[in-house]
């Protein structure tokens, strides 16, 4: 039990009806999940709006509403707020409310539209090598310390991200790595957390559904960083020219890092091989068994984080030369047929343009590059044609097929990504909207010392389609078929 008007620290109220000196028991900002003595916060969603469910709140057992406008007929005994912003609101109630914990370790935010996941989840794996109790909010998964809980968002709501850092604060967690997206900026996820430094990797193309134009997107970015302290610092990737903007405002120490331009932090490829990279940072050579360019930047992004959080230049080094790769994210395995099969998260045209590119620099040309991709339903539309461009170009053979239609027509989707493919590529590609039956026939066509790329869908475990999620592992998927030609 915590008081309100101890939970209230630090948001902006413009009007009370009833007592802050009450003793709530828990805050959730679901109707459903209310219960007696409970704080019930009133958000304005995209599709729900909160306020609508403010009387169930109380028939519930809620004896406090936040809300952005007052209902018109007030309950006895009910404390009544009114702010500004719930979500805002929301998300520093949230923080008080699980005692500030982000105060208690050193958390570090990873933005931008490509490499969110990997670089959290290295920083993760090179922390926890490095002898640390350390913390992970991702896309993929949330680990306290060794405790492994499922993800759900890429930045999740306010209160979770609180109850994780909680339970971090209370294993002794000394440092955590967090995926912070542009959806869980503008709606205020991150509002009250103390960030010891953000990271910005790139930006392009992406969520153009959600925030209508680039210019909202980058600005939405850009927040983040405006609200970093002046005591942590915030690392940008100058090689994009929006590296620059996030710096514009911020009172953060400012670091960058670049592999073509000048920065404090700069890389070179030595070499780059389906076995690794070995890169020269700053003066000091560097083997790693990631794969490519895009990785080259997650590797000096990462020795930047780890130099500036405190580690020494020598073991940054040796610990970048144990880590493995992340799941889904140029993950392979190579058959006894010896056809390489690649599985990406790829999923806006820039990572899918990355991704075949470092394939087609790395391989001799002598092989078949296979590539199976499709967009996801209810999402950016202005993309698929753009992605169905990248695919058909820069690869040798093309199976568009369906990623996770959603409530979408999958082959209105595909039709979508069809109209990106130029003439001269026509030739190279097949559709078929089963996603099984697409990776099944990869697997067929493919020749010894082929490649099959599977793009999209990466980690996800399922498949979601008219409302329903099924089981579904490209990774699991293009194993069997493989083991089946073996046979």
């Amino acid at each position: 039990m915590i008081a309100l008007k101890d939970i209230l620290y630090k948001v902006t109220i413009n009007a009370v009806v009833g007592s802050t000196g009450i003793d709530i028991r828990a805050i959730d900002f679901d109707s459903r999940k209310i219960n007696k003595g409970d704080l019930f916060v009133a958000i304005r969603g995209n599709v729900v709006d909160g306020h609508h469910f403010i009387d169930t709140a109380i028939k519930n057992g809620a004896i406090g509403i936040i809300c952005e406008v007052l209902p018109e007929n007030l309950v006895d005994g009910v404390t009544y707020v009114e702010v500004g912003n719930s979500s805002k609101a929301l998300a520093i109630m949230g923080s008080n409310y699980y005692g500030t914990p982000s105060e208690n370790l050193k958390l570090v935010g990873v933005t931008g539209t490509n490499g969110k996941t990997t670089i959290a989840s290295l920083l993760y794996q090179l922390f926890k090598k490095a002898g640390y109790k350390v913390g992970l909010l991702s896309t993929v998964k949330i680990m306290v310390d060794d405790t492994e809980y499922k993800a759900t968002h890429t930045t999740p709501d306010s209160l979770t991200i609180n109850k994780y850092l909680r339970e971090m604060n209370i294993e002794g967690v000394e440092f955590c790595f967090m995926e912070v997206s542009s959806h869980g900026i503008h709606q205020y996820r991150t509002e009250g957390l103390l960030f010891e430094g953000g990271i910005f990797t790139n930006l392009s193309h992406d969520h153009l559904d959600y925030h209508k134009t680039f210019a909202e997107y980058r600005d939405v970015k850009k927040m983040f960083f405006d609200g970093l302290s002046e005591k942590a610092f915030a690392l940008v990737n100058v090689d994009d020219k929006n590296g620059l903007v996030m710096l514009q405002n911020t009172k953060a120490r400012k670091f960058t890092y670049a592999l073509k331009g000048y920065a404090d932090y700069k890389a070179q490829i030595l070499e780059n091989q389906f076995s690794g990279l070995l890169l020269k940072i700053n003066d000091s050579e560097v083997w790693a068994r990631l794969i490519g360019g895009v990785n080259a930047y997650n590797i000096l992004a990462i020795y930047a984080t780890a130099e500036l959080l405190g580690l020494e230049r020598v073991e940054i080094l040796r610990l970048i030369s144990e880590l493995d790769n992340v799941s889904g994210r140029f993950q392979y395995l190579i058959s006894d047929e010896k056809i390489t099969a690649i599985i990406d998260y790829a999923h806006t045209p820039d990572a899918l343009k990355n991704v075949l590119e470092t394939i087609n620099s790395i391989r001799t040309k002598n092989e078949e590059l296979i590539t199976v991709v499709g967009c996801g339903g209810d999402r950016d539309k202005t993309k698929r044609p753009k992605m169905g461009h990248i695919a058909s170009a820069l690869s040798t053979k093309v199976i568009f097929t369906s990623d996770n239609p959603r409530s979408e027509v999958p082959e209105d989707i595909l039709n979508d990504i069809e109209k990106g493919v130029a003439p001269q590529n026509y030739k190279k590609t097949l559709t078929i909207v089963d996603r099984k039956q697409a990776i099944k026939t990869a697997c067929q066509l493919a020749q010894p010392n082929d490649i099959i790329l599977i793009a999209g869908k990466g980690h996800e475990t399922y498949q979601e389609i008219k409302g329903e999620r099924f089981d579904f592992d490209d990774y699991k998927m293009v194993q069997e078929f493989l083991k089946q030609i073996q046979k």
